[in-house]
């Protein structure tokens, strides 16, 4: 037993000296970061900062320092360094400036408001300590003029009192310090626009009572910023759909683990408890989860959370009545008019329900908050299932920057007006924003089963909200911005989900780095390796003259010293040929099938006996070919054809670009409530569909993602009859596929459309950017090198006009847009 015992000790003293090395190691970073930030005019003023904070976090006994509870416990940890605690707590405590911008940034846009003009915010500051967030402030607003008052409230005597010789010092007349509980704090006359809390929420044992008191203060139209510590898993978090994102949420068992030890140390409760308790209280506004990089790969995890008050269930009921009648395009039912309204509708309609409306309903009989999406300030996003695997299975990243796709065959042949409703895949955002700014159609549902397209769409609509047009251009235009971040959250936010915001803030390399934007995601690798391919081919300067030419004539003298390059056989071998590199572009097996359809069909070939493998790639090649010739035969890259100018030199030029970026673009764009007819849909192209009433859409625009569908399913047709059912009489269908008579075009003939190709791809002809071609449909056809079908839902086909005929219409399709 002596034995057992002497081992036992020795375990302890061995877990004893493991947590002093941890201890040690984790205070030396702290020491060297703080030494090389610190604001102090001198080494020895850093050492002796650095000393108090050392001796006070990790050696002094806290013995509660003669004062009963909390404020003894604050008084005791805080009372010897308080004349120091801010040089020593700038790296530590990270996202602070951040979580101002962002509550500055939501200030600046509530001002804007007619309803609240001349109103001046009230601001309280819990636990603000020293005062340090209040003077931090002025960086984006001025303090002594936007605020009609603010409090600063801490238990701390020593902290406030550092406050008081601050603001006394500023000069700064509307600001009141009061060293009291905040349980216990009230304005019994007023309530406040904004409350705030840095780094205080983990400090405070008995946080749900403070919470709580914190609904009572707010104004209903106000909002709340908090910046704090967190830990927690992903498994805390799954099934929430009102959290607002969790992009970067998930901390690993080592950091939770360690973490929570590491603060309990100094009295600061990690507990997922806190944080959830606040987001079960406000509706969510944004969240954000970052880390703070103390030195190599050691980091903090941190979150900033703005919030709002929830609304009472009528209220709430009535704003997802709204937006779900805005996202299925039926008539909206008011609750208090419910019986009536639908009385009254019920001989016209078929009631549809978004995937909004029920999951609001879901969180309203649980009382939990609404999903994040209803909270924002614009309604143009639509809530979606952030953790579905049809959309996490793109990562973070986009794949297509621009659109490939020319709105102005779209234009032409759809003679768009500001009666119809559009449904379109979002992809860039470039059409829809041009059918916005030329046509301006009542309604827009862009849809796109990747989040981050959404995302960069609405990137796109905050900037022309946000910016002045000659930012707008450096964003979209150079496709760089060395600020971003700084704009992304004084600016922009206001104009975004909080799901894109969390994006951006993690993507804000793509305006950065000296890469830019079109040389980023999926589209960006093909960019990249074309440039290469430029570079390592010696034709950086003959690319230049190409792009820079300024007439056709000089333009095809210049092409053939780059196809002898670009298109020749070994470079045909090595990467054209190659099935890994279409596979990779994105091309899906099913549309590689067309092209070689298409080829075998032309040369009279046997499809039985040959394959995409036996040709060698030549198909994909001859492809390649019967493209690109014809481009610079017949285009001008530097006046007009914007694709190939982007392609070849990475960024626009004020002489060729899509109209979206153009300054009249702009200022139309610009204008409140430009966006109140988009809604933006994150899910497949036949759930949205399927939930939009019956004959309620006059165009839908599917680009080519109907070449994705496998011939033998029947995927393809259940999304025919969607869109039948959707479209009114006279409704029309216009898509681009690979090949020149795509093999579902057959499904639509026979529902009643009439279908009439009106641009082919043929050996010797160009539809990108071309002269007139001419067609039976049309005087010209511009597009991508893909053919154009527009079908037309015709009289023939007598429409469902029934629940049961409806119910026996496939609701679900395999769909990849």
């Amino acid at each position: 037993m002596a034995f057992l015992s002497s081992a036992l000790d020795m375990q302890r003293i061995q877990l004893l000296a493991v947590a002093a090395s941890i201890l040690i190691l984790v205070t030396g970073i702290l020491s060297v970061t703080m030494l090389r930030s610190s604001a102090c005019k001198s080494a020895l003023d850093s050492f002796h900062n650095f000393s108090k904070f050392f001796y006070v976090s990790f050696l002094k006994p806290h013995t509660g320092d003669c004062l009963a509870g909390q404020q003894g416990a604050l008084e005791s940890f805080y009372k010897a360094q308080a004349d120091v605690y801010d040089p020593t707590r700038k790296k530590l405590l990270r996202g602070r400036e951040d979580m101002l911008g962002l509550v500055a940034a939501q200030l600046k846009y509530d001002s804007a408001n007619p309803a609240r003009t001349g109103r001046k915010p009230i601001w309280v500051d819990i636990g603000g300590g020293t005062g340090w967030n209040i003077e931090t402030m002025q960086e984006f607003l001025d303090v002594p003029s936007f605020f009609k008052h603010i409090y600063l409230v801490d238990l701390s005597p020593s902290l406030c009192a550092v406050a008081q010789k601050r603001f006394a010092r500023l000069g700064w007349v509307n600001v009141t310090v009061v060293c009291q509980d905040a349980r216990l704090f009230n304005l019994p006359k007023n309530k406040s626009n904004l409350i705030t809390m840095s780094y205080s929420l983990s400090m405070i044992p008995d946080y749900y009572s403070v919470v709580d008191s914190m609904t009572s203060l707010l104004d209903p139209n106000g909002i709340i910023g908090v910046v704090d510590f967190y830990v927690q898993s992903a498994a805390e978090t799954s099934g929430r759909n009102y959290i607002g994102g969790s992009l970067q949420r998930h901390v690993n068992w080592l950091g939770r683990t360690f973490w929570r030890a590491w603060f309990d140390l100094d009295r600061v409760g990690l507990e997922g408890a806190k944080r959830d308790y606040l987001e079960y209280r406000f509706g969510t506004l944004k969240c954000i989860d970052d880390r703070n990089y103390i030195i190599g790969g050691i980091c903090i995890p941190y979150y900033i959370f703005l919030g709002k008050l929830t609304s009472s269930t009528t209220k709430d009921g009535e704003l997802v009545e709204q937006l779900d009648a805005a996202c299925t395009e039926s008539p909206y039912l008011s609750p208090r008019q419910h019986r009536l309204d639908v009385s009254a509708a019920a001989d016209t309609i078929i009631e549809n329900r978004s995937k909004a409306y029920q999951s609001a309903i879901v969180n309203l009989s649980a009382n939990l908050p609404l999903p994040s999406t209803f909270y924002q300030n614009t309604p143009q996003r639509i809530f979606y299932d952030e953790p579905h695997k049809r959309h996490t299975q793109f990562g973070n990243e986009f794949i297509y920057a621009f659109t490939w796709e020319d709105s102005r065959i779209d234009r032409h042949l759809l003679k768009i007006g500001p009666t119809d409703v559009i449904l379109c895949i979002t992809s860039a955002g470039d059409n829809l924003l041009d059918y916005l700014y030329s046509a301006n159609p009542r309604r827009i549902h862009a849809v796109d089963m990747n989040p981050n397209q959404n995302h960069l769409l609405e990137l796109k609509i905050a900037a022309y909200q946000a910016l002045p047009y000659v930012e707008f251009w450096k964003l979209f235009g150079e496709g760089r911005y060395p600020g971003f971040k700084n704009m992304l959250m004084t600016r922009l936010s206001p104009h975004m989900s909080s799901q894109a915001c969390q994006f951006w803030l993690s993507h804000e390399q793509v305006f950065t780095s000296p890469r830019g934007l079109y040389e980023c995601g999926g589209s960006g690798h093909g960019i990249r390796l074309v440039r290469w391919l430029v570079w390592i081919s010696g034709l950086r300067s003959v690319v230049r003259e190409l792009c820079q030419a300024k007439t056709l004539n000089e333009q095809r003298e210049i092409w053939p010293r780059v196809r002898r390059v670009l298109m020749s056989r070994p470079l045909h071998w090595a990467v054209i040929g190659s099935k890994f590199l279409w596979k990779a572009a994105g091309v899906p097996p099913a549309q590689i099938a067309m092209i070689l359809e298409d080829y075998l069909d032309q040369d009279h070939l046997d499809p039985f006996h040959v394959t995409l493998a036996d040709t060698g790639g030549e198909a994909m090649w001859q492809y390649i070919i019967n493209t690109l010739d014809p481009v610079a035969r017949e285009t001008l890259l530097s006046e007009d054809n914007f694709y190939y100018l982007l392609t070849l030199t990475g960024q626009y030029t004020q002489r060729c670009h899509p109209s979206y970026l153009t300054a009249k673009a702009h200022a139309k764009l610009s204008r409140v409530g430009a966006f109140d007819g988009l809604r933006v849909h994150t899910d497949e192209i036949q759930e949205v569909i399927s939930r939009i009433a019956r004959g309620s859409l006059t165009i839908a625009i599917v680009m080519d993602s109907m070449d994705w569908f496998n011939p033998k399913d029947a995927a393809a047709l259940t999304q025919i009859r969607a869109l039948n059912y959707a479209l009114k009489i006279g409704g029309r269908v216009l898509l681009r596929s690979a090949g020149l008579t795509p093999w579902y075009i057959s499904g639509f003939e026979s529902l009643g459309f009439f279908a009439k190709r009106v641009g082919s791809r043929l050996p010797g002809t160009c539809i990108d950017r071309s002269k007139p071609v001419r067609s039976p449909a049309s005087n010209r056809t511009e597009g991508t090198a893909l053919s154009v079908h527009m079908l037309a839902r015709g009289m023939t086909l007598r429409p469902l006009t029934s629940k049961a005929e409806w119910a026996r219409v496939p609701r679900r399709g395999v769909e990849r847009v």
